[in-house]
């Protein structure tokens, strides 16, 4: 593994991890994942305990990342509906890989 810079602001790692790397975040883009395509509605079903807020700032910030898009429908009433970029479903594989480990893991990390 070469060196890294941990220096913020140009450590990669900081800088790349803090973009997926909370819960909801994660949650999210394993929902997007899972089921495809989703509404807003949806995704609120799928992780029922975050806030109206949480969701909706999390939704634009993985966006502003470039891991979902956001399609919007001229109906009314409006429809919106998200779904994992080729960057996000280039992510998937490692976090699925995270998400083993965790459960692989989890006794003994729980101890």
């Amino acid at each position: 593994m070469k060196e890294l810079d941990l220096q913020f602001p140009t450590c990669p790692i900081r800088n790349a991890l803090s973009r997926f790397a909370d819960k909801w975040s994660l949650l999210i883009l394993c929902s997007l994942q899972a089921q495809g395509t989703l509404r807003y509605t949806e995704i609120r079903k799928a992780i029922p305990d975050i806030s109206q807020k949480m969701l909706t700032g999390t939704l634009k910030q993985l966006e502003k990342d470039h891991l979902l898009k956001r399609k919007a429908y001229a109906e009314i009433p409006p429809r919106v509906e998200y779904s994992l970029t080729e960057l996000g479903l280039s992510l998937m594989p490692i976090i699925g890989q995270m998400i083993e480990w965790a459960q692989v893991n989890f006794d003994e990390v729980t101890k």
